[in-house]
């Protein structure tokens, strides 16, 4: 039987002013399964081409700790799974954003997770 599930992209916005993102991750959120988990995956020439002067390194950094809040990491980590997610998509005005939280349902959140990754960051 299907669950529902939440999701979120991850975004690096080089210039807030100007409002242009890149899709560099996902996030999935499935309480009924107790799952969140994150994926993400700077392309360098692509935020280079939009930003040639970004800060690559410091963009990485908070990619990844949204990833690792995640999977329970840090002290972010500690917290239940539901205010994680919550902390991860609450909206900021920062070089790395989230979508807002969008729904489905899956029998598979980790394929969730693996489709909507492909489909909104690989392309």
């Amino acid at each position: 039987m299907a669950d529902p599930y939440e999701y979120a992209i991850i975004r690096v916005v080089p210039d807030i002013v100007r409002e242009e993102f890149l899709n560099v991750g996902a996030v999935v959120f499935c309480a009924s399964r107790g799952y969140l988990e994150g994926a993400a995956e700077l392309d360098e020439a692509r935020i280079r081409a939009l930003a040639p002067r970004a800060d690559l390194e410091l963009l990485r950094a908070h990619v990844e700790a949204i990833v690792r809040v995640c999977r329970g990491e840090g002290p972010l980590g500690l917290l239940p799974a539901r205010e994680r997610f919550q902390w991860v998509v609450a909206p900021r005005n920062a070089v790395v954003q989230t979508s807002c939280a969008h729904g489905g349902l899956t029998d598979d959140p980790a394929a969730a997770l693996a489709r909507i990754f492909r489909n909104m960051v690989v392309g």
